[in-house]
């Protein structure tokens, strides 16, 4: 039995960072309509930016965390602006162009970093990386609890954000109906642009939480970019709550294959589940919630 609660709250600390993650490019596909095949990638980067701080200038992640996630937010806003928003305008045999210019977008920030950072792997120690608390005989990540813990506040702003501003009313709007919400005075192309702004914020806040327990080299991001993407199909396209019940379900999954059937099964049980849903429930969790 204690086996089992220690790989079930393995699983949902590690699942409350996957659903940050995921939420960002749940967000992203369901005002825009296109996956991000560059989520990662931009994961990555917040994670190197993690890293310089920590090694050149001796800033804590944490601390680190509100400037990786404006320089992060507004290199989402420049790739919204400049690469995507003039794709978004052309009349083209190919309506998945957006898509295949992200996965362009991702290659090169990856080259980038390769280029910069070689191809080494890289990693923040702090004094908390390997910190543990217990809770009747139950062991509790210091570094994965506080990620699990401003991943729920991180959450709790993005609903209340969506919620109770103009800005939040405005990209729901467009998420439901873009044309309709044009034709009511928002203008969408302005709600993309932030909209793209705030997943590239959301997921540099994951990276930066995972860089003192997690390793860093240029080709992280796709591994990452995958994991969003089984989050998001899990979730049922474009649905918030159900990426935060698919990355708590992928979290758990892999914490509970690691621990009884072997390490090495931790990434393969995460496809399998992604093959499961797209077999038995296409519309994710999304279908059994209605949300």
């Amino acid at each position: 039995m204690e086996v089992f609660l220690q790989t079930l709250v393995a699983g949902v600390l590690k699942g409350g960072l996957y659903a940050l993650i995921g939420i960002g490019m749940t967000l992203i596909m369901g005002v825009m309509g296109i996956i991000n095949l560059a989520h990662g990638q931009l994961m990555m980067i917040g994670m190197y930016l993690t890293f310089v701080f920590f090694h050149y200038l001796g800033i804590d992640p944490y601390i680190a965390l509100p400037v990786n996630m404006v320089c992060l937010f507004f290199l989402g806003v420049a790739i919204q602006t400049v690469l995507l928003n003039p794709l978004m305008k052309v009349e083209s045999i190919l309506p998945e162009n957006q898509v295949l210019m992200t996965v362009g977008i991702g290659m090169v920030l990856t080259e980038i970093a390769r280029f910069i950072f070689s191809s080494n792997y890289q990693s923040v120690q702090t004094s908390y990386s390997t910190a543990a608390f217990f809770i009747g005989g139950i062991s509790f990540s210091v570094a994965l609890s506080i990620a699990f813990v401003v991943a729920v506040l991180f959450t709790i702003a993005l609903f209340w954000f969506l919620l109770r501003t103009d800005i939040g009313r405005s990209v729901r709007a467009v998420a439901q109906d873009g044309e309709a919400a044009q034709l009511m005075g928002i203008d969408s192309g302005r709600i993309k642009v932030i909209t793209m702004g705030i997943g590239a914020g959301l997921v540099a806040a994951a990276g930066t939480m995972l860089m003192p327990i997690y390793y860093l080299f240029p080709d992280i991001g796709g591994p990452f970019t995958a994991k969003a993407f089984i989050i998001t199909i899990l979730g049922g396209l474009g649905s918030t709550i159900g990426a935060i019940l698919g990355g708590l379900t992928l979290g758990l999954a892999e914490a509970f294959a690691a621990t009884y059937i072997g390490m090495k099964y931790e990434d393969i049980t995460s496809l399998i589940i992604f093959l499961l849903v797209l077999s038995f429930l296409p519309g994710g969790f999304r279908r059994l919630t209605g949300v």
